[in-house]
This record gives structure tokens, sequence and C-alpha cells, in this order.
């Protein structure tokens, strides 16, 4: 039996913008996001589903404006700290935040005390917990950028740049195999890429679909594919 310590190192995340991979999911995304200097009140949100890479491409945004990047669980206590003039990148606002710290922010933007304000969630601004009036308010006309469910398309170029990147061998018709039954998200592709060259390693053998079958139920049975 392989040894399971093939499979459990977790894959290095990659946040450069070098290593963005664009496609009909995410170029409007990126495009919405470039146009920061104009957003209305200085605030947009990225929304997408888990795993659609809304923290790459937050990432390369807050690279190229030199932003302030604060989760969005510490906010209250993270907000007065953040200098005049400094764009920032609030993540996981849908998840949890202090709502009076989440309305001064806004002010703040719109004051252009804050340049760029960028909010990530899973979520429209319009369905986040708020109970403020005035922040239910400010959430309903508060513009978004959406980053859809990856396609097969930019899967594949994605499962083709880490396998280049690691100069990992794989056999024809294994990333087909792959496509109808992984995880749809750019952080999966990373684990999976990872995981699948680990075990080829091993047992001395290019990516085969057996490799691919064998990481896919691991994933199964430790619950680590949801």
């Amino acid at each position: 039996m392989t040894p399971q310590m093939a499979l459990d190192l977790p894959a290095r995340e990659d946040f450069s913008a070098e290593s963005l991979i664009l496609g009909p999911s995410n170029t409007e995304a990126l495009a919405a996001l470039g146009r920061w200097p104009d957003w209305p009140r200085n605030v947009m949100a990225l929304v997408g589903p888990e795993g659609a890479g809304k923290s790459h491409l937050g990432t390369v945004w807050a690279l190229r404006c030199e932003a302030a990047v604060i989760p969005a669980s510490a906010l209250a206590e993270q907000l007065s700290g953040l200098e005049p003039g400094r764009c920032a990148l609030v993540e996981d606002v849908d998840r949890g935040v202090d709502e009076d710290a989440l309305f001064h922010a806004l002010n703040r933007a719109a004051e252009g005390d804050i340049p760029a304000l960028l909010l990530t969630a899973r979520k429209p601004p319009v369905l986040w917990p708020a109970s403020l009036p005035d922040l239910v308010s400010r959430l309903r006309a508060l513009p978004h950028a959406d980053l859809q469910e990856a396609d097969d398309e930019l899967l594949t170029r994605l499962i083709e740049k880490q396998l280049q990147d690691r100069g990992a061998p794989i056999r024809p018709g294994v990333i087909e195999y792959l496509l109808p039954r992984m995880e749809r998200s750019v952080a999966a592709v990373r684990r999976l890429v990872e995981q699948m060259d680990k075990l080829a390693l091993v047992k001395k053998t290019p990516i085969t679909r057996a490799i691919a079958r064998e990481v896919l139920e691991s994933w199964q049975h430790s619950g680590d594919a949801e």
C-alpha cells in the first residue's frame, strides 16, 4: 500500500500575477478590478463561489495598489490603524464582519480617505448579513464583479500550467478523466496536481488514470473534496 505521506503535504499557494490564467470565468472581474480609480464611491465587491479565485485576483489587485489586506473578522480591530490614502482589501465579508466597522470603511472610501476598497465574498452584497439600516442601504447599491465557476477550458489550462511548473509527466487522457470528477476550483487544481505528482514519484511512473483515481478516492474518503 502506498504511504499516505505521499498525499498529505499541502500545495503552495501562488497568488502572483504571473500565475494568473485568464478565461471566460474571470476576465470581466479582472477588468473591473483594473478600473479601480473609477469605482463608484471608491468601492467594489468581488463575488464568486468557494475556490473560484477571489483570493488570487484580490491579491494581484492588492499588490498592484499596495493595498492593506484585512480579514473581515479583523476589520474592527485593524481599520483604525489603516493610514489615510491607502487602499484596502477586506476578505470574506459575508462570513462575518463588524457592521459598524464595515459602515465606517465604506464612509472612509466614499470620502476618499481610502482611495479604493475591495471587498470579497461568496454572495452578492445585497445578501450579506446586515441589520443597520444605513449599511443595508449602502450594500444594496454596492457594485460587484462576479467570478464564475471555472469551465473545462480554464481548468485544463490550470492543470497543464501546474504540471509544467512541476515538470510532472502525464499520460494522455488523464485530464479528460479528471474534469467531470474533480472539484472545480483553482485551489483544488493545485492540491490535485501536487498529490498526483507525489504519488507518481512514489510509484515511479508518469501520472496515469490510476494515479488520478487513487487521489480522488483519497479525497472522498477524507472529505477533502468538499
